[in-house]
């Protein structure tokens, strides 16, 4: 059987920047196992697997699979798929639409286009689920599993915590750009102290107002098999929940730019919202623009 798939950089408006995405388009067909083994194939941070949607109000189900092991939701793969999806204009036979709906393993996810006039030009996602804070992380583990000083942990605002809108990271902030661009992961610490079942990887972010942005970030998840990921939808939305959540006001709207895969060469730009409405949190969107790259077809 042959499968259609195509591939985008998302979170970038330059073709060879962001974070590369496969997406095979018609996967009615494929086993899970086939998938896996795909996505082992393409050996990008993730690929996803368009199948018809089990509720015909909905655009399409989507699997995401890392090349080592299926996710439940991120961030990259939904904008990119929606993007796809609608430049090619329909999907099984039917016209996609505005919003875009998924149906995934974390819940529904709601998708808005961004387009230049009438043309996709990339896409926002509201976070599936709300914000769940977990277990706070000791400093020197997080600094051990990515070759840092403990003392390079910025602790005065939060301490490195597991937190999730539907896909839990290690979120940590750093006191300095030197220190983020000096993280190099270690999977051995991570294998002993941060399984893949407790978090996806570490996420690491730095205060840093240059260059029209307001963050620049790093993830790493090597159980994963994703050494580096150049942009990490999920991780910076559970972010923006984060960071608003500890603010005072009760009423905000708190809007981040965020640069990520800068020190890995595939520069990101990720566009995050949360809203906070008489002390709790309304809603939490990521969003970004994408560049298409390749299609072909797999012969499986």
């Amino acid at each position: 059987m042959n499968f259609e798939f195509e591939t985008v950089d998302v979170f970038t408006e330059r073709r060879f920047g962001g974070n590369p995405l496969a997406v095979v388009v018609n996967a009615q067909g494929l086993a899970t196992d086939q998938m896996q083994s795909i996505a082992a194939e393409f050996n990008l941070a993730e690929t996803t697997f368009v199948l018809p949607p089990k509720e015909s109000a909905h655009t399409a189900e989507v699997r995401i699979f890392t090349p080592r092991a299926e996710v439940p939701f991120a961030g990259h793969p939904n904008i990119g798929t929606a993007f796809v999806l609608a430049k090619r204009g329909t999907t099984y036979g039917r016209a996609v639409g505005d919003p875009i709906v998924f149906e995934e393993k974390s819940g529904l996810v709601l998708i808005d286009q961004i387009k230049d006039g009438a043309s996709p030009a990339g896409a926002r996602l509201k976070a599936p689920q709300p914000l769940a804070r977990g277990d706070e992380i000791a400093a020197d583990i997080v600094a051990a599993a990515c070759s840092i000083g403990a003392g390079d942990v910025e602790t005065a605002h939060h301490a490195p915590c597991v937190a999730s809108c539907g896909l839990p990271f290690v979120l940590a902030e750093l006191k300095t750009r030197s220190a983020l661009s000096a993280a190099e992961p270690r999977a051995d610490v991570f294998e002993r102290h941060l399984k893949a079942d407790r978090a996806t990887g570490i996420f690491f972010y730095v205060r840093d107002g240059r260059n029209g942005v307001d963050l620049q970030a790093r993830m790493f998840a090597p159980l994963y098999g994703i050494p580096e990921d150049p942009a990490s939808g999920s991780a910076n939305v559970a972010l923006v929940g984060l960071l608003a959540s500890l603010r005072p006001e009760a009423d905000l709207r708190l809007d981040l730019r965020i640069a990520q895969g800068v020190d890995m060469g595939r520069p990101s730009l990720l566009e995050a919202t949360a809203q906070k409405k008489g002390g709790r949190l309304a809603g939490l969107w990521i969003g970004g623009r994408c560049v298409p790259v390749m299609r072909g077809t797999l012969e499986v």
